[in-house]
């Protein structure tokens, strides 16, 4: 079996965003090509565009179990409702582990949003962000969940 955890983290060293990263981890269980499943996520990164609001890797997590156990008829009202409590176990449990989902208070910032323009991958960039420890506790966090239920 896949170290989900760990190919998360592996991910966002690569350069991947925080949502990417989480994605791909599970990108071929889900029969997605790795360029499909790292445009899918490409918007999430950094809380939505940098605009710090829910953490891309809650957002990944998300969009590997809506394509895992997600529903697609809009009078499936079971459907949703089985699926929104998945959804908010799977919160509740990364806001447990990390003390919130949103991305401003994880990375401890002061403001709500930041510029388009992507921070650079440097040494000390990766020294200061907790992104690729997130990524890979939330891989986790789903492995588990999905094994448990």
């Amino acid at each position: 079996m896949k170290n989900h955890k760990e190919l998360a983290r592996s991910y966002f060293l690569e350069g991947y965003n925080c949502s990417q990263s989480v994605l791909l981890a599970f990108h071929e269980e889900l029969g997605l090509d790795k360029e499909t499943a790292a445009r899918m996520a490409s918007p999430f990164g950094g809380g939505m565009g940098r605009l710090r609001e829910v953490c891309g890797t809650v957002s990944g997590m998300l969009l590997v179990l809506g394509l895992l156990r997600g529903y697609d008829d809009p009078k499936d009202q079971e459907g949703k409702r089985s699926l929104y409590q998945q959804v908010q176990n799977l919160a509740h449990t990364f806001q447990e582990h990390n003390g919130s989902i949103i991305c401003r208070e994880l990375l401890g910032l002061d403001h709500p949003s930041d510029s388009p323009t992507p921070s650079a991958r440097t040494p000390e960039y990766y020294k200061k962000r907790p992104c690729a420890d997130l990524a890979a506790d939330a891989a986790q966090i789903l492995e588990q969940f999905l094994q448990q239920s």
